[in-house]
Formats: C-alpha cells, structure tokens, sequence
C-alpha cells in the first residue's frame, strides 16, 4: 500500500513538472513572437501627417518616435541583416537590457546607448545590444567574424535625432567584461565618453592592437567612432565589439 502510495505521489510530480514545462514553453513563445511582432518593420508602421516632410523621411519618423519615448535618440540599420532598430538611452544601462522600445518588458531588450555618452560631444558612441537566437538584436554582429562578410558589409547607419550618418568598420574584436583586479587590460567599455585627445589616441592604439582584421584605414583625434557590443560565448563574460568610423 505505502508503495502505491510513493508511485502515485512520484506520477503526480511528473505530471505536475511536465504541465509546468509546457506552461513556461507556451508564455516564452508567446514572448518570441510578441518581441519580434514589436521589433520587425518599425518605421513601416509610423504614418506621416506632413505631405512633404522638411527633413527626410527617416528623420521624420525618427522624431514621431522620440515624441513617443524621449530616451529613443537614434536609430541603427546594417544591410542585410535584421539590425534595424531605434536605439535608447538613459540614466541605467540595465533598464533597457530587459525592455524593449515602448517600455515593455521584453528578455531580448532593446538596442542602447551608454549612459554617460554625451550624444553632442562625445568622440565614441558606445552602443549595446543582446544577442538573441531569435535573430533580434544584435545578433546579426557576430556574422562580422566572418572576413567575406566584413569585407561586404563595412558600412553601419547611425542616425541621430539631427543627422544621418554612415560609418565604416576598421575594427572587430573580442573582449569580455574584467574583473576589477586584473591588469594591463583594454577595458573599452570604459571609454564611452571620449572628449580629449589622450584618450582617443590610447582607444584607437589598443583598438588597433586587438583588431582581427588587417586594414589602413586612418583614425585621427576629432574622428567620430561607433562601438557597437555585444555577447560572445567563448570565454564567461565574453564580448563581440565591432568599431567604426563616421565617414565625412
């Protein structure tokens, strides 16, 4: 009797952490779908009043956006890829880690700026993003480890509320987040407010240095550059970091 007992005990369990399981798998397909209704075709869905718009059409809309959510202060594309995005920013590089562009919660996040870039004087916009295995976010980044892809795909769209811009990659690299005790180390997540010339010509030397491509592209004090971050699953705390540079 004790025996059927611990047997029905034991069935009840199993049944209970397969009802579970399926519950959890429905709610995150359902979040996988919901995140990537939201993040697809973004522009397409904002409507312009204005018969002829006095800045481009991307500007426009840009600054519907921004109406929207004031931390949206940008917006990235990459060709051929599904980075197409509105990047944010605010005062807590966590919060946007968990949720996407209308502030609802969202796993995959949203593509961001560093908190402490100043988006009018800053020499080096630092910009995060997740990977996904749902292709949102940055996870387009990693084909950049591909040298034909690199070769084929050099030009980044970085729009500002004023202004589009192109940049051109000069750098791929690895990194990973370090502990504080560890030295003589490139930490270039802490160089997301370049604004003198010591430190720019120390970020682009080290970036130079941990380049995995061989390029003679010129980068001088008063360049615009573009740091894009993302996950990388080599190493704990790994990071993919690709660089690039406004072209005037």
């Amino acid at each position: 009797m004790h025996k059927k007992i611990i047997k029905k005990l034991i069935f009840l369990l199993l049944l209970i952490i397969f009802i579970l399981s399926n519950i959890i798998f429905i709610i995150n397909i359902v979040e996988i779908y919901h995140d990537k209704k939201v993040n697809t075709n973004i522009l397409d869905n904002i409507e312009i009043d204005e018969e002829v718009p006095s800045k481009s059409e991307l500007l426009t809309k840009l600054e519907i956006l921004n109406k929207e959510n004031n931390d949206i202060v940008g917006w990235i594309q990459i060709k051929d890829t599904n980075i197409n995005y509105p990047v944010l920013q605010t005062t807590d590089n966590d919060y946007y880690l968990s949720h996407n562009y209308l502030k609802e919660t969202s796993k995959r996040g949203s593509i961001f700026l560093d908190k402490d870039v100043n988006i009018n004087t800053s020499f080096n916009y630092l910009i995060y993003g997740h990977r996904s295995k749902t292709k949102l976010m940055f996870e387009d980044l990693y084909n950049y480890t591909k040298k034909d892809f690199y070769l084929e795909h050099s030009i980044i769209n970085f729009t500002t509320l004023d202004n589009e811009y192109e940049y051109e990659i000069i750098a791929v690299f690895y990194s990973k987040v370090y502990y504080q005790n560890e030295s003589n180390v490139f930490r270039y997540y802490n160089y997301a407010n370049i604004d003198n010339e010591k430190d720019f010509n120390y970020y682009v030397e080290q970036v130079k240095k941990n380049n995995i491509y061989e390029n003679d592209i010129e980068i001088n004090y008063g360049d615009h550059l573009l740091t894009l971050s993302t996950c990388e699953y080599t190493q704990k705390n790994g990071r993919l970091v690709i660089i690039a540079k406004r072209i005037k």
